[in-house]
C-alpha cells in the first residue's frame, strides 16, 4: 500500500488538468471495495472554455494495441464510468467524500474538484501474465486506470496534449481467521501386491504470505511389494483465463526433488520445504503476478477469492496454488493439496511487528 501522507500528481502535456491521488492501491473485501477517490486541478486559460471528465476504467488485454484482426483489438473494457468533473455539476462540498479530498482541497484551492467512484463488487483484481523476455508490447493483464480529460463534451475526439492517466490497482488481502489447515490421503492397491500403499500429506495452515516457507509433511506406508523410486514435491500455479478462452496455464513455481525413496515394508515421515517467489521465476513465460505500477516490483499473483454469486466468466485471470507430491512407483501416485498464498492486512503486519518489537525490548 501506498505511504501515509504521499499524494500522486500528473498533470496532462497543456497543463489543463492535473489528477491527485492519496493512494492508488484499492483494496478488494470481497463484500466490498474501497471506493476511488481523488482530486482534478483545472487551469481555466489553458482549458479555453472546455469541459473537464474523469472517467475510471477496468481493462482485460489479451494482445498489443497493434495486433488487430479484422479490426478488432485484443482488448476488451470490463468496466467504464466517466463524471463531470468541471464545470461541476454540484455543489463542491457535496462531492467530497473522503479525507484525503478535503485535505487536498484546502491545499490547491479554488480551482481543485473533488472526483469519486465506487467499484462494482464483479470486477477482477489487477494480475498479469508474464511476458518472455524477448516479448515486445504490453502483456496479457487485468488493468485499472484513472483518466482525466478537457474536451467541448464528452463524446468529442480527445486530444492526447489534454489527457492525463493513472495506472492503480486492485488488491486483495488474506482474510482474517486461520481457516482449515488442507490434508489430502490416498491408498492405492497394485496388481500382485497383497498390501496397499497408504500417503498422506498436509500442511500447517490454509493461507500462506507472500515470501513464506511452505512446510509440506509427508507420511508414507508402503505396505506393497514396490519400491518407491522418487518423492517430488512441487507447488504449482494454476492461472484460468476465463474471460475470452477458457484457457488453464499450470506452472510449478518452486520444486524439491531430494531422491528420497521407500522400500516395500517401510515408512517415511518427513518434512519438505518450499519456496515460491518471483525471483526463481522471473525468466518465465506466462507466470501470473500481481499487477504493478510503474518502476515497481511485484510478486506471484495472489489467490483469487470470489464473491458468491459473481459469475467467474468476467474476472479475466483467477488464481489458485496447489501443492503437488508425486510418488515414482512403476508409474505415478499424486496426490493434490490446494491452498492460499496472498498478502497479509497492512494492519496486521503492523500489529506483528509492535508485538516482536514488545517482546524483544521486554526485561528477562
Amino acid at each position: 500500500m501506498s505511504p501515509k501522507n504521499v499524494v500522486f500528481k500528473k498533470t496532462s502535456k497543456d497543463k489543463s488538468v492535473g489528477v491527485y491521488m492519496g493512494k492508488r492501491d484499492f483494496v478488494d473485501h470481497v463484500d466490498f471495495v474501497d471506493p476511488v477517490d481523488g482530486v482534478i486541478m483545472v487551469d481555466h486559460e489553458a482549458l479555453q472554455g472546455r469541459k473537464v471528465f474523469v472517467t475510471l476504467s477496468c481493462t482485460f488485454r489479451y494482445g498489443r494495441d497493434d495486433m488487430d484482426v479484422m479490426g478488432m483489438a485484443f482488448r476488451r473494457e470490463l468496466y467504464l464510468s466517466t463524471r463531470q468533473v468541471y464545470p461541476p455539476l454540484q455543489d463542491r462540498e457535496k462531492g467530497v467524500h473522503t479525507r484525503t479530498q478535503a485535505k487536498l482541497l484546502r491545499k490547491l484551492g479554488d480551482n481543485a474538484y473533488p472526483f469519486f467512484f465506487e467499484f462494482p463488487d464483479n470486477l477482477p483484481c489487477s494480475v498479469a501474465l508474464q511476458p518472455a523476455p524477448n516479448d515486445v508490447g504490453k502483456q496479457c493483464a487485468v488493468e485499472f486506470e484513472i483518466k482525466a480529460f478537457s474536451a467541448e463534451s464528452q463524446d468529442a475526439k480527445i486530444r492526447k496534449r489534454s489527457t492525463v492517466k493513472l495506472m492503480l490497482r486492485k488488491v486483495q488481502y488474506a482474510p482474517e481467521g486461520e481457516g482449515v489447515a488442507p490434508s489430502v490421503e490416498t491408498t492405492r492397491d497394485f496388481v500382485m501386491s497383497e498390501k496397499p500403499l497408504h500417503v498422506k500429506a498436509s500442511l500447517d495452515k490454509e493461507i500462506y504470505y507472500h515470501g513464506e516457507t511452505i512446510k509440506v509433511h509427508v507420511s508414507i506406508t508402503n505396505n506393497s511389494n514396490k519400491t518407491i523410486k522418487n518423492i517430488i514435491v512441487s507447488v504449482d500455479q494454476v492461472s484460468n483465463v476465463v474471460l475470452y478462452s477458457n484457457d488453464s496455464y499450470v506452472k510449478c513455481v518452486a520444486i524439491e526433488e531430494p531422491g528420497d525413496s521407500v522400500s516395500p515394508g517401510a515408512t517415511l515421515q518427513k518434512v519438505y520445504k518450499l519456496l515460491p517467489v518471483l525471483a526463481n521465476n522471473r525468466e518465465r513465460r506466462g507466470i501470473a503476478l500481481d499487477g504493478k505500477l510503474k518502476h515497481e516490483d511485484t510478486n506471484l499473483a495472489s489467490s483469487s477469492i470470489i464473491k458468491e454469486g459473481v459469475l467467474k466468466e468476467v474476472l479475466g485471470i483467477m488464481v489458485s496454488y496447489r501443492i503437488m507430491v508425486k510418488l515414482i512407483v512403476g508409474g505415478e501416485v499424486g496426490l493434490e493439496v490446494p491452498f492460499k498464498l496472498m498478502h497479509p492486512k497492512p494492519d496486521a503486519v503492523r500489529w506483528r511487528r509492535r508485538c516482536s518489537s514488545r517482546s524483544l525490548s521486554a526485561p528477562t
